[in-house]
Parts: C-alpha cells; structure tokens; sequence
C-alpha cells in the first residue's frame, strides 16, 4: 500500500511539470526509497518519452496492471496503453475512471512513495487524484515571470480548496546554465520566491534551464542520472529531501 502520495502540479502547461515529476521521483528512489511515478497527464502523457519506455504493461491473474520498471521507480501512464498518434478526447467521467483505476488497480506493491504528474490547469482530473487517493502534500511549478503569478494563484487555491497540505512552489528555468559559461537570467530571476512570499507558502529552491535537462529528456535518461553533478541535478536532490521532510513531518 502506498504511504505517501505526492502531487506535482502548475497553473498551466510549458513550464516543466513533468520533468520536475520525473526528476524529483528518481531523486528520491537514489536515496533508497520505493518510488512509483503516475502519469495523471491523461490528455498529454510524458512519461514514455521521457523515460526511454516503449513496453505494454500486462495483467495479474487477479486482472491487477504490473506497472512498468525503469530507473528504479515503478511507472504507470496513460502513455503505455495507446500508440503514440493515438490523441485521448476523453469527458470527465472517462478520465476519473482512468486515474481510479492507475490508483486501486495497479500493482504499486511495496512503493512508499508516488509521485503524482498533474494534468496543467485546474479541473477533473486533479478532482478525481484527490477523490481517490489521500495526497501527503502538493508541489506547484513555475517559471520566474510576474506573468505566472496568476497560474501559481490558481494552484494555491485548488489544493487550498481540495485540503491538500502545500508543500511549496519550486521555480523552473531560473536562469541559464550552459557548461563554461555564466549563468544567464532569461525570464528575469526571483518571481518564483516572490510568488511563494505572496501566497505564504514555502519556496522549495530554483532549478535552471540547461540544455542536458531536455537532451535527457528526449533520450529517457532524467538529468538526475545522466549528470547528477551539474547545478540541475543538485537542484533536484535538494528538491527531494525537502519533499520528503514535508511529507513524512508535516507542520514542522
């Protein structure tokens, strides 16, 4: 049974959801804990591509799904059961279904800890995560503009609103990080912390734009991995010790 469900989520789509979510998965399983990473992003699933996974899940005799294995976490998405020009028009009750189903019929075992990848926005399909499972803590993504304040808003409010515990805003794309040059500041720098100052929750640290985050991206090795030395990789281990103090000593 799974002891702590940890939602990833942002106001909008395009500012790195899903690589924070994978990222901050295999960051906590290197530190020898039994991770499970779900793919909720029905309409827009990731995580194959991601993850370097092309296999089909299969069944147990009592018809529960075996989740896929990769980089040490145990991986279920939407992603594994259709082709990829396959396109998911689906009404609320369908994707309910769907996520009930990822949650109660999949064979999560001995996981202790699943990472959760929202869908972008504010609608069923973080209803039905929250309706279905009891989720320790939720974390929103987002970029360093003063435009994003609304999206990280809409955040806040929905897991306010669900009685969801915030773990806080973690800030993507802070700046640019290429190897021998100076760090540059491309979407301007600090909105993320001002945002968390804003709305009295915590900031969970700043994580760079580097271009080995969307090479491992595209060839399903996560950055934590492929280069965990590089401020990137840092960033996201850091990431994921204050997770999981969140999570496992809620209100310290």
């Amino acid at each position: 049974k799974v002891k702590y469900y940890i939602a990833v989520a942002s106001g909008k789509g395009g500012v790195g959801k899903s690589t924070v979510a994978v990222n901050l998965a295999v960051a906590i399983a290197k530190k020898r804990k039994n991770v499970g990473l779900m793919d909720a992003d029905i309409w827009g699933p990731s995580l194959p591509i991601m993850l370097g996974v092309t296999d089909r899940p299969h069944a147990t005799d009592e018809n529960k799904i075996i989740p896929l294995e990769k980089h040490g976490l145990k991986l279920m998405s939407i992603g594994f059961l259709i082709s990829d020009d396959e396109t998911v028009i689906w009404r609320g009750p369908m994707v309910h279904g769907a996520i009930k189903q990822f949650i109660e019929d999949v064979e999560w075992g001995d996981t202790e800890y699943l990472v959760v990848d929202l869908p972008p926005g504010t609608g069923d399909a973080q209803l039905s995560i929250v309706q279905t499972a009891p989720l320790s803590g939720g974390l929103i993504v987002t970029t360093p503009q003063d435009v994003a304040l609304v999206d990280v808003k809409r955040g806040v409010n929905m897991f306010r609103k669900l009685n969801v515990p915030i773990v806080g805003v973690v800030e993507n794309m802070s700046y640019l990080d290429v190897p021998g040059a100076e760090p540059m500041d491309i979407f301007g720098r600090g909105g993320g912390r001002r945002m968390a100052e804003k709305f009295e929750v915590p900031f969970l640290g700043e994580i760079p734009l580097d271009p080995r985050i969307r090479k491992g991206g595209d060839s399903g090795v996560p950055i934590v991995e492929s280069d965990p030395d590089t401020a990137a990789g840092k960033a996201f281990d850091a990431l994921a010790d204050i997770v999981l103090e969140a999570v496992e000593n809620p209100g310290k």
